[in-house]
């Protein structure tokens, strides 16, 4: 199964992606971590992506094309993958489907995690990251156990310096100019299955099997 992840900053999309890649065992390709990776290593394609997400834009299509385009190409099938971060616009997703059109790397669901501002907000500046791992928490609804301490690895969690209410209004005015015009794209097509994020964990990945299992 071939699956998108989609919805604004903070609306839960690490936390449901982990538990689909968990539960149907399909690959993880999370543009984010491209992006750093490429980031840590210096490359041109890196750094070029580092000068706009350091403003809080989204990575133009010249850069993040490339990208996305070179892991697929090296992706083994297996049981499908999760694609998260990607496409955020309607010419990304243009591209995608010309590059998978007829072949097994075609998408099947797009999800989107649909939650209000002001929830975002909270969930935003709450956020902790592992350096070493990437395990996410929050303050007040996952905090670790010992504070500032990863429980998975024992790494260092910090704060992303655009976990801010500032950045997430710059953020969030990229996504509705950029993004949502995707989700129509994908609606259209009949691919689309919005999801309220604005509940417990249990009950939204209740609702994300249900609409990968229909």
């Amino acid at each position: 199964m071939n699956i998108m992840i989609m919805g604004g900053p903070g609306a839960g999309k690490g936390t449901m992606s982990a538990k689909i890649v968990e539960h149907f065992q399909v690959h993880h390709i999370s543009t984010g971590n491209i992006f750093r990776s490429e980031i840590s290593k210096q490359t041109e394609l890196g750094l070029k992506a580092k000068s706009y997400s350091d403003q809080g834009l989204l990575v133009p299509d010249e850069v993040t094309n490339p990208m996305v385009k070179s892991f697929l190409e090296k992706l083994d099938l297996g049981n499908g993958y999760l694609l998260d971060g990607y496409p955020r616009t309607t010419a990304q997703a243009e591209v995608f489907d010309k590059l998978t059109e007829g072949t097994d790397l075609s998408v099947d669901k797009v999800l989107v995690l649909e939650l209000d501002f002001e929830i975002l907000k909270e969930r935003i500046t709450g956020r902790r990251i592992c350096k070493n791992c990437d395990e996410i928490y929050h303050i007040k609804n996952h905090p670790s156990k010992t504070e500032g301490i990863c429980d998975k690895c024992g790494g260092e969690l910090y704060q992303r310096k655009d976990d801010t209410i500032e950045s997430l209004s710059v953020r969030l005015d990229e996504y509705k100019k950029s993004t949502e015009p995707v989700l129509a794209y994908y609606e259209a097509k009949g691919q689309l299955v919005r999801i309220n994020a604005d509940q417990p964990i249990d009950k939204v990945w209740s609702d994300v099997l249900e609409a990968l299992e229909a």
